[in-house]
């Protein structure tokens, strides 16, 4: 009997290291591209710390590291020694907040909206024209909103001269570039953000329409009391993520669709385009663009905890951790 067992055990630890082997094959890419592309690199984070130099006795991003001198936390100095640089964070920190929550509103809105349509190739239809500005460059989309705001040629520049006999120089006129800004970053993100909801709708019971519709329950209360709790986790989920870039710019947006004017700055400035416009001013410094670096991280990761920590004590279901 205990020669039995031992064989049945020793066949089914096989049958189970083989189902292993075959999984962590399916790891495996994820697991090469996690330490060679996320891991390894972050031994590069010293050079916030050091005054980097480029040794041609001996070549080599390791050689330059190590002998470049120690210089502590002087790289971090050029991100608060200049007089913008409250304007610069306040630009940041102000249009993330705004565009989490703008963001969450109107993609759960639509994702609602789009369940909703009965017809499956409208629907595959409106899903399609929503994801696809998602795949465009921001430099395709400079050049969109140039056609409305090109000082010469715009439509909107020739609208505004038919009918006001002058116009908007828009490239240099602060005001309305929160307002184009906010639009551009809706209007291309909006799809991407509206598919993850969507999809988590099409995941909830139907039986629990089913059972509301029965109740009889509005359309309304059904979104209220049924679609909306069971998207709490995907909700909670994504506004972790959305806070931890809290201190991080799309430097496409901000850099080509104002096409970098420098006469509006106090609301385009953010501190992805101030370290490139330092980094060019100074000829490259590598310690200070990646002490930039480090500094958005570090503090994105602090507000990920914070905003985890909130999270998890209104429904510890739906933290990350």
């Amino acid at each position: 009997m205990a020669k039995n067992k031992t064989a049945t055990g020793t066949v089914s630890g096989r049958r189970k290291f083989k189902k292993n082997i075959i999984l962590l094959t399916m790891v495996l890419p994820t697991a090469i591209w996690l330490i060679l592309l996320r891991y390894l690199p972050m031994f590069g984070i010293t050079i916030a710390f050091k005054d980097y130099k480029i040794y041609t006795k001996a070549p080599g991003l390791i050689n330059n590291i190590i002998h470049s001198k120690w210089v502590g936390l002087n790289n971090f100095k050029f991100l608060f020694a200049t007089t913008d640089s409250l304007k610069m964070i306040r630009n940041t920190v102000g249009y993330n907040l705004l565009w989490i929550f703008l963001g969450l509103v109107i993609s759960v809105s639509f994702a609602i909206i789009l369940n909703e349509i009965t017809n499956k190739f409208v629907a595959k239809t409106y899903q399609t024209l929503m994801f696809f500005p998602y795949f465009i460059s921001w430099v395709v989309v400079s050049y969109f909103v140039m056609a409305l705001l090109d000082p010469t040629n715009g439509l909107i520049v020739k609208w505004q001269i038919n009918n006001f006999g002058e116009a908007t120089n828009w490239y240099h006129t602060s005001k309305p570039w929160p307002v184009i800004l906010t639009l551009a970053n809706l209007w291309k993100n909006t799809g991407y953000s509206c598919i993850l909801y969507l999809t988590a709708i099409t995941g909830i019971d139907k039986t629990l329409y089913e059972a509301a519709a029965i109740d009889g329950a509005t359309k309304w209360q059904q979104v209220k009391y049924v679609t909306l709790p069971n998207l709490r986790t995907m909700i909670a989920i994504l506004l972790i993520m959305n806070i931890s870039k809290i201190f991080n710019s799309d430097f496409g947006l901000f850099w080509n669709v104002p096409l970098a004017s420098g006469s509006i700055l106090d609301v385009t400035q953010t501190i992805d385009t101030y370290v490139y416009r330092s980094l060019a001013a100074t000829g490259g410094n590598l310690g200070m663009t990646t002490a930039a670096g480090v500094f958005q991280n570090v503090v994105g990761f602090v507000c990920m905890l914070f905003a985890n920590s909130i999270v998890k004590r209104i429904d510890a279901d739906s933290s990350l951790f």
